[in-house]
């Protein structure tokens, strides 16, 4: 597992652990399944967990706590706040409340600072007052958080979030599907010395390619309720793409996947080809994902011919399709 600087002090791998079906949203995942998860990913190499207090009301992060005291690993854990249910928004983004939060994820993973807290998809108009940035410094001098960044819905976002001081991540929708990123982020981010961290890089599952216009999920996965933007915003979701046109889209581009590659490491490294991203923040329900998405790691870069390709596909096939904030 290759590494990357996170920042001037920590590498981590550059395939993380996204761990938002561990809470829910993704099906069932039970107990033995998650531990098995994690182990498999830690002995892969991996090095970088994400969660959120919000991953089943704070079960991801209680998981993840219980699995590093019992295996000693050394993980760079990232969480997030801002989008608890108590007090609920706009209370959320005061610094009473931002405390209130981060004590809570303090307790369920364990620690005494957070390795990394982000803003959780927050409403724009809070970025743009800033007062959010200024909690988090003071969290921050008072040693509760060691890093604080964001993960946001648009490049918009992305950008505002860029003029904050002390910003270390952030945290963006990127993948074959959603290239926008490219031309708008990932200069600036560089330029400021802010790590990017990519999540759904297989656009909820649609780039692995092995859906078909009737595949069906269970009733409390997001890709059954939020398919449409139901329940958050639509681009979490199928990158924002009507599921039927991007089970068309992913079939499109198979013939483009390399013969020693599956589609699913074929769109991750694509994604690791880019050197503004840090680390990419795979979910996974089963082992056999983990050690697929691992395995990406050590994989040949794509030519520049296929970057070219796929570039052209997005903005000829994909661009007009996306729906929500991008």
């Amino acid at each position: 597992m290759k590494q990357r600087q996170f920042d001037e002090t920590t590498a981590v791998s550059e395939i993380g652990l996204g761990t938002w079906q561990l809470g829910g949203d993704w099906g069932v995942v039970d107990d033995s399944t998650a531990v098995q998860i994690m182990e498999t990913a830690v002995a892969q190499g991996v090095t970088f967990f994400d969660t959120a207090d919000v991953y089943g009301g704070g079960l991801s992060e209680q998981r993840i706590a219980q699995f590093l005291r019992q295996s000693r690993a050394n993980i760079f854990v990232a969480t997030k706040l801002g989008r608890v249910g108590e007090p609920g928004w706009p209370e959320n983004f005061t610094y009473a409340a931002m405390r209130q939060h981060t004590e809570a994820s303090l307790r369920r993973l364990q620690v005494e600072a957070l390795d990394l807290t982000q803003l959780h998809c927050i409403p724009t108009a809070e970025l743009q007052r800033g007062e959010v940035f200024e909690h988090l410094r003071r969290l921050k001098q008072e040693g509760k958080i060691k890093r604080f960044g964001a993960s946001v819905e648009s490049m918009e976002e992305a950008l505002i979030c860029l003029e904050q001081d002390g910003l270390a991540s952030l945290q963006i929708i990127f993948n074959l599907f959603r290239q926008k990123p490219i031309e708008t982020l990932f200069a600036q981010a560089q330029a400021k010395g802010v790590a990017i961290i990519v999540r759904l890089p297989l656009a909820s599952g649609l780039l692995a390619g092995k859906f078909t216009p009737s595949t069906t999920f269970a009733a409390n996965d997001h890709r059954t309720y939020n398919r449409d933007g139901g329940s958050f915003n639509v681009g979490e979701t199928f990158a924002g793409l009507p599921f039927a046109t991007g089970v068309e889209l992913a079939d499109a581009l198979k013939p483009l996947v390399p013969t020693a590659m599956t589609m699913a490491q074929f769109a991750q490294r694509w994604i690791l080809d880019f050197p503004a991203v840090t680390t990419i923040i795979t979910g996974a329900t089963r082992v056999s994902q983990v050690v697929a998405n691992t395995a990406v790691s050590p994989l040949p870069p794509l030519s520049p011919e296929l970057h070219q390709q796929l570039a052209a596909f997005y903005q000829t096939k994909v661009h007009d399709h996306i729906r929500g904030p991008y």
